[in-house]
C-alpha cells in the first residue's frame, strides 16, 4: 500500500513540530506539510491536488486563529476535498467531533496525548485504509464484503470510545479483553464465566459489549444439545 500523506494543522509552533515529528516517526506515513491556520491549511490542500499529490490525512486542530476546525472540514468537502480528519480537541468539544463523522472526521486525539496515543490512533486509521483496500485472500468478486467492512471500520473504534452500560465495570472489561486477546481461537460466555470466576450472564454482557464495538467477532456455535450459544473471537490486525 502506497504511504499515507498527511497534513498538520495546528497554530501552536511548538505542537506542530511536535506533531509533525510523531508523523516522521511512524512507518507507512509521510508530512506533506504543516499550516498554522484554516485557510493555510485549504490553499495546501488544493495546491497538492492540483499537483497530482493529494493529501490523505489531516491533522486538524478544532481551534485555530480563524476557522472551526469543523468548518475547515466542510469546506474542504465544498471543494472536492476527501481527504479524511484527525480531529485534535480538547474534552469539551468531544460531542461536536462525534457527531462530525459527515464531514470527514474518522478519529480524534485529545489534547495533551503522548506519542504512544499518537500512534495507537494511527495505526488503527492505516489498518482502517488496508483493510478496505485488501480484502481478505480468498474472498471472491471485485468488492469487499459485509464482515470485511465491518472490521474495517471497527478498527478506527476502541471500546473505550463508547459509553458503558450501567453494571458494567472498567476493570472487569479490562480483564475481559486481556483474556480474549490471549485466546487463538473463538470462546463462549460460559468458557470466559469460567476463567474470570464471574457469572455467565455477566460474562455474555461485557462480551456482548465488545462485539458491539467490533472488538470482538459474534458468531453462533452449534453442536451441543440445546439452544446454539455465541461465540466470541478477539479482532485481530491483518498481517
Amino acid at each position: 500500500m502506497s504511504t499515507i500523506r498527511v497534513l498538520v494543522v495546528e497554530d501552536e509552533p511548538i505542537a506542530a513540530a511536535a506533531h509533525a515529528a510523531y508523523v516522521g516517526r511512524l512507518e507507512g506515513f509521510t508530512l506533506a506539510g504543516s499550516a498554522p491556520d484554516g485557510q493555510s491549511a485549504l490553499r495546501l490542500l488544493t495546491e497538492f491536488a492540483a499537483a497530482g499529490t493529494p493529501v490523505d490525512l489531516v491533522l486538524l486542530d478544532m481551534n485555530l486563529p480563524d476557522l472551526h476546525g469543523l468548518d475547515i472540514a466542510r469546506r474542504m468537502r465544498a471543494a472536492g476535498l476527501f481527504a479524511d480528519i484527525i480531529a485534535i480537541t480538547a474534552v469539551r468539544e468531544l460531542n461536536i467531533v462525534r457527531s462530525a463523522v459527515a464531514t470527514g472526521v474518522v478519529q480524534y486525539l485529545i489534547k495533551p496525548f503522548t506519542f504512544a496515543t499518537f500512534a495507537d490512533k494511527l495505526g488503527s486509521y492505516r489498518q482502517f485504509r488496508e483493510q478496505l483496500a485488501s480484502p481478505a485472500a480468498g474472498h471472491a468478486g471485485p468488492g469487499a464484503s459485509q464482515s470485511e467492512v465491518d472490521q474495517a471500520f471497527a478498527s478506527l473504534r476502541a471500546p473505550s470510545e463508547l459509553p458503558l452500560p450501567k453494571g458494567l465495570a472498567a476493570s472487569t472489561l479490562e480483564a475481559v479483553q486481556d483474556f480474549m486477546k490471549l485466546q487463538s481461537g473463538a470462546v463462549s460466555a460460559s468458557e470466559v464465566m469460567e476463567a474470570l470466576g464471574m457469572s455467565r450472564v455477566t460474562a455474555r454482557r461485557y462480551l456482548e459489549y465488545l462485539a458491539d464495538a467490533g472488538t470482538v467477532t459474534r458468531t453462533a456455535r452449534y453442536g451441543a444439545p440445546g439452544r446454539p450459544e455465541n461465540e466470541y473471537r478477539w479482532v485481530r490486525p491483518a498481517s
